[in-house]
């Protein structure tokens, strides 16, 4: 898929479009998830966010036609209302849940096998495939790379004295999702430690969720 060739980088960056990119971005969406999946895709789960927001219409788009406009802080505000404290805790305060523990934020639990995609549970970027999930052992939803390397931004932390990691965030709204380590499977070698508290879940077939409204 598209996410290993970045998945080492240390900042992701992500790149203006113009116009007539975007509306190609955004018309690539079907066929997008269809490789994610296999076969020919599913124009549902593309559908429901197929209009960027209007602080798309003049921001970021990423490769797979999706909105990376950072989030407003009152937008983040309005959906960090929705959470459960640790929920808050773990995507606003760089929070960690309990191993063998975590659901996401519609309850779907850690290690769940269901087709689908997890997307951050605030703003509702698409981040991770089911189809790159593995069992690391480690009692937290684990991937081997991101639907898409624009969707995420890592950062070094450096929080635990003489162990510096490597942070993932989501590069819409910047919720702490996890940590990335270079222990993971192939064809990456990368795990994407994540959360379940910080994402929500979209079985295959169901629409993603639409974007926050920008202010007026």
């Amino acid at each position: 898929m598209l996410a290993h060739r970045s998945a080492a980088r240390v900042v992701v960056t992500s790149h203006r479009r113009s116009p007539h990119h975007r509306g190609a971005a955004l018309e690539c969406r079907a066929s997008f998830f269809g490789k994610l999946f296999g076969g020919g895709g599913d124009s549902k789960m593309g559908a429901a966010a197929s209009t960027p927001s209007a602080a798309g219409a003049s921001g970021r788009i990423s490769r797979s036609g999706f909105d990376l406009t950072p989030l407003t802080p009152e937008q983040r505000a309005a959906e960090a209302a929705r959470l459960t404290p640790l929920q808050r805790s773990v995507t606003l305060d760089h929070g960690t849940e309990r191993a063998f523990t975590g659901a996401t934020v519609d309850g779907t639990k850690w290690d769940a096998k269901q087709k689908g995609v997890y997307v951050s549970a605030l703003g509702g970027l698409p981040l991770f495939s089911a189809a790159q999930k593995f069992d690391s052992g480690t009692g937290w939803p684990s991937f081997w790379a991101p639907v898409d390397p624009e969707h995420v931004e890592l950062r070094v932390d450096r929080s635990v004295p003489f162990m510096p990691r490597t942070e993932v965030l989501c590069a819409k709204s910047g919720a702490h999702l996890g940590h990335v380590f270079d222990d993971g499977p192939r064809p990456t070698g990368k795990r994407f430690c994540i959360n379940a508290a910080a994402l929500r879940f979209v079985p295959q077939g169901e629409p993603l969720p639409l974007p926050p409204k920008a202010e007026e």
